[in-house]
């Protein structure tokens, strides 16, 4: 899907669909029960976001380009519970799943470009959603590492691979203590798996 011929469309005047930028830091939506809103990120990197009982930040998605997000792909419990906060400058698309169901007043291209492509979009985002199960499926914090530069590897179609956000940032979205994740990276290294510079890995299996 061509992402900017959705900006394009939204010259067009829909009234149903908005499209807002949003700074580093800043929070693009709440997941809320029955609002059913949906996000297209344009531009950007953006993280899906839970805090515990306790103030620990799980990060459970993380969103690039093209990207779709929203309550409407989670099922949701109490208000706030999950929220997605831009890590870089963001342009986002926003409405709401019933509003595509229902044919614009004004017979905007928007409307058929989208339709036309929500499936597309919605399985990218099963795609997501199914990646971190794998690795979280992992019982040990070094299989879920190995796991995770796997995928990033066969994306990249290289063994050089570079990790998209900090190690604090890998350790929340592996769901691991980070300290335990830092013994065991230094593991590796020790053991010949990987070598190590900053935030790029080489894998050596």
């Amino acid at each position: 899907m061509d992402v900017s011929d959705l900006a394009q469309n939204i010259s067009n005047n829909c009234v149903k669909v908005q499209k807002k930028v949003f700074l580093p830091g800043s929070i693009i939506t709440t997941y809320m029960e029955k609002r059913k809103q949906i996000c297209i990120l344009l531009e950007g990197k953006a993280d899906l976001i839970r805090y515990d009982l306790k103030g620990h930040q799980d990060i459970i998605e993380k969103f690039d380009k093209n990207d779709i997000f929203g309550e409407v792909f989670h099922h949701v419990n109490t208000n706030n519970e999950l929220f997605v906060m831009a890590t870089k400058r963001c342009e986002v698309l926003i409405f709401l799943y019933d509003d595509i169901k229902k044919k614009c007043k004004q017979n905007c291209s928007f409307h058929t470009t989208l339709i036309s492509n929500l499936l597309e979009l919605v399985f990218n985002n099963a795609v997501l959603q199914n990646t971190r199960i794998e690795i979280l499926s992992k019982r040990s914090i070094r299989e879920k590492l190995l796991n995770y530069f796997n995928i990033l590897s066969s994306k990249s179609f290289s063994k050089n691979i570079t990790l998209p956000f900090s190690l604090t940032n890998l350790a929340d979205y592996l769901s691991v203590d980070r300290s335990a994740m830092m013994r065991e990276i230094k593991n590796l290294i020790d053991e010949g798996f990987i070598l190590k510079d900053k935030n790029k890995i080489k894998l050596l299996y």
